[in-house]
């Protein structure tokens, strides 16, 4: 393959970039990423990349300047005359503004997908996205991967039998069908309606869910207010041990004092997003965070070297 692969990491989640980096047995790329007093990033490339193959790897979660620090590096490569340039972002922040759903709102996801190409990427990485449709916002090469693998995993090792898998919304059915069809077992749902801008009112549970424990599914928990209203609806129906996997734990609000008094009995999350273990030592031990990694380096190696993707999730 022409061009060597090298990795660079932003701020956002240098934990992860490091793991990705022993996966593939290689040194994270050497780069200053700071800001200066006044709040302004400053990036410098401190190594020769010229025709080489370059990763580079950072979430766009809050704060804004995570976001900042993706573009500028970008654009910091792009003239450093590499091979290629591929955006790796575990967790693709503002997908949930991916459509204009009310008057004089933006559509931020098309936002962001301009202003990574214009930055310099040749080619984008990501993990399970809120809307699939968001790849269409880009004129790039992108690839979409699924945590599947980490989560279909730790829940044939934690759960007994009479299992059901629960989509929590109606948005996350077809996520909730893929697993149910992996795992082999019944598939149900939960009706819901908005009533406020964040408050929601469970309306009803569509499936069978008497005496089975249950596992729901779903890409993003913010504040957590679906998952912890399905499990109240799940558990008046007779629900037993109640789980939920979630890709990206975004955690905002009272979640974590909301979470120890809910109905759920664990929380399984990846580390697409960088969480503090001193900032969450005194939260809830409902929270378990599962390496992507090993996913995530993988399908770095495979698209250095010009191989398949769609075969790391069959």
């Amino acid at each position: 393959m022409d061009g060597t692969l090298k990795i660079f990491s932003g701020n956002s989640n240098r934990a992860l970039a490091a793991e990705i980096c022993r996966y593939l047995k290689r040194p994270v790329g050497d780069a200053e990423v700071r800001d200066f007093a006044d709040g302004e990033t400053w990036v410098k490339i401190d190594e020769n990349i010229r025709g080489d193959d370059i990763f580079v790897i950072q979430s766009t979660n809050s704060p804004a300047s995570n976001i900042m620090e993706l573009v500028i590096m970008l654009d910091a490569l792009r003239r450093s005359s590499p091979r290629r340039v591929t955006a790796v972002i575990p967790y693709f922040g503002y997908a949930r503004q991916d459509r204009k759903d009310q008057a004089r709102v933006p559509i931020t996801a098309k936002l962001m997908a301009n202003l990574i190409t214009t930055a310099g990427a040749d080619r984008v990485l990501t993990m399970d996205l809120h809307s699939a449709q968001i790849q269409g916002f880009f004129d790039i090469p992108f690839d979409h991967l699924f945590a599947s693998p980490v989560f279909v995993e730790q829940v044939r090792m934690r759960t007994p039998e009479d299992l059901v898998v629960v989509a929590p919304d109606i948005g996350s059915v077809k996520m909730a069908r893929a697993y149910a069809t992996r795992l082999d077992v019944p598939l149900a749902l939960i009706d819901k309606r908005r009533t406020e801008h964040d408050e929601i009112e469970v309306m009803n549970v569509i499936g069978e869910v008497d005496g089975k424990n249950v596992v729901m599914f779903d890409d993003i928990v913010s504040t957590g207010g679906t998952l912890m209203k399905a499990a109240k609806a799940l558990k008046k129906r007779g629900a037993l041990n109640i789980m939920a996997c979630v890709t990206h734990g975004v955690f905002s609000g009272k979640i974590f004092e909301s979470l120890d008094n809910s109905d759920i009995t664990n929380l399984f999350v990846t580390n697409t997003i960088y969480h503090d273990p001193v900032k969450m030592g005194g939260s809830t031990s409902k929270v378990e965070i599962l390496s992507v990694g090993r996913i995530l380096g993988e399908a770095i190696h495979r698209i250095h070297q010009e191989e398949s993707l769609s075969s790391l999730f069959i």
